[in-house]
């Protein structure tokens, strides 16, 4: 049923991307970031142009030019995260991998959830599994009330305690004019955004102690808005609410609970939601003029994540989004 569920969800998200579909060049918008991106990564970073390309939703990352990059070569471990138990949404790709194995390198062990991109969540966790940690793969849809409860139950049994939360699974789907965005988009994009988060929370919370973290996922649209994205960049408003609200009702029981902010981030998202031409120009109008890698944002969970790092922490939403202008 569980499985069923996902296939359903994912089907969806396409039958919504082919309604969405703008005619050619609509929205497309002249680049005005960095000619060649801002590199201040220990790395040089790929910037645009990137090759035309699109997928059918969900997205996977396998087939994405160039590879999103989440292995941190330059990152090094020290223990933070050491015996801690971690349950990642989204986790097959993106942000959602770089975490997890980031998390997997502080010494955490990681439960993967994904809805059915089977061979990207395959990848994660032999990426977890080179880091020396376990990992347990988890398919279903988030919207679901009871996979929640599900992937949290087999969590515990799998690994014994939970820990952290990140809540990073989302759906978003381009759409230009008010009047073309359907209730049905409506309702899937809050859903899968705000009401999964909701979700995993209530069967999550029971189960943490004293020390845990929750981090959700929000977004620069978030704060600023985005009137292609009307659904989204609500839904995300509505992420940056819950963890506020939620870190002060959490704080009797020694939960923290915080978001991370991201501006454009080079994932799997963007393909299956714009057509090449905005594909190929993606991250050039961010001040830094390109989006960031995966990669450059798992270090702000590790830190949100760590009671070592951020004991004093709770009720923040940490922006990173390239700079500002």
């Amino acid at each position: 049923m569980t499985v069923k569920k996902a296939e359903r969800a994912a089907r969806t998200g396409r039958v919504l991307q082919g309604k969405a579909r703008p005619k050619a060049g609509a929205g497309a918008g002249a680049s005005k970031g960095a000619a060649g991106g801002t590199q201040a990564a220990p790395r040089k970073q790929p910037a645009p142009p990137q090759p035309r390309q699109h997928q059918d939703k969900p997205g996977q990352e396998s087939k994405l030019k160039p590879r999103p990059r989440y292995k941190a070569p330059d990152y090094r471990g020290s223990g933070k995260l050491d015996g801690m138990v971690a349950l990642i949404t989204g986790a097959d790709s993106g942000i959602g991998r770089a975490v997890a194995v980031l998390f997997a390198r502080e010494g955490a062990d990681v439960a993967i959830v994904y809805l059915t991109e089977h061979g990207d969540a395959a990848e994660t966790r032999t990426a977890i599994e080179h880091e020396g940690r376990r990992a347990l793969l988890l398919s279903g849809d988030v919207g679901d009330p009871s996979f929640c409860r599900s992937a949290v139950k087999q969590t515990l049994a799998k690994f014994g305690h939970l820990d952290i939360l990140v809540n990073n699974a989302a759906f978003q789907q381009h759409v230009t004019a008010l009047e073309d965005l359907s209730e049905e988009q409506w309702d899937h994009t809050f859903r899968t955004n705000i009401y999964g988060y909701f979700y995993m929370v209530k069967a999550a919370v029971p189960h943490m102690s004293e020390g845990s973290a929750i981090i959700n996922t929000g977004s620069v649209t978030g704060i600023q808005g985005s009137p292609g994205l009307l659904d989204y960049s609500t839904t995300k408003g509505a992420i940056h609410s819950f963890t506020r609200s939620l870190s002060e009702n959490l704080l009797p029981k020694g939960i923290r609970v915080n978001a991370v902010a991201p501006g454009p981030v080079w994932t799997p998202l963007n393909p299956s939601d714009v057509p090449p031409e905005r594909v190929a120009d993606f991250g050039a109008s961010a001040p830094m003029g390109r989006p960031a890698q995966p990669e450059e944002l798992a270090p702000s969970y590790v830190f949100l994540a760590a009671p070592s790092c951020s004991s004093y922490i709770t009720g923040e939403i940490l922006p990173v989004i390239g700079g500002y202008s």
